[in-house]
């Protein structure tokens, strides 16, 4: 698993910064201000959860592949696939319905936390 939360975490944290600098320098002057405040919102998460899927890797490795650990890595990565990606699809297509998706996201990132709060709090010393 930690080969594959590294690969994840990474890929995520280019997409990340080449979306935002995609939204700075590309979508600046074609969206709405109140959009464009949306993509920078998807862009923060983005790369936020970027960093936690890098320090899944991590543990992963410490923790021996602990299932809880695993899992929180794969809620934070639904939860990028969620709402950061439904928010930068809300912005450039303006589809009403995939706001729908971002707390659903939403619900991912806190179950991941929640998962590898739990995990911290079984371990054994």
């Amino acid at each position: 698993m930690f080969r594959l939360f590294v690969i994840l975490g990474s890929i995520n944290a280019f997409l990340g910064v080449a979306l935002g600098a995609f939204g700075a320098h590309g979508l600046q002057s074609k969206l709405s201000e109140k959009l464009m405040a949306t993509f920078e919102t998807g862009v923060q998460y983005h790369l936020i959860h970027a960093l936690g899927l890098l320090a899944i890797a991590f543990l992963c490795e410490k923790l021996g592949n602990s299932k809880l650990v695993s899992t929180a890595g794969w809620s934070l990565f639904a939860g990028i696939i969620f709402f950061s990606g439904s928010l930068y699809a809300y912005c450039m297509t303006e589809i009403k319905f995939l706001v729908f998706l971002t707390p659903i996201g939403g619900v991912f990132f806190l179950l991941g936390w929640v998962l590898l709060t739990i995990a911290a709090w079984k371990r054994k010393s």
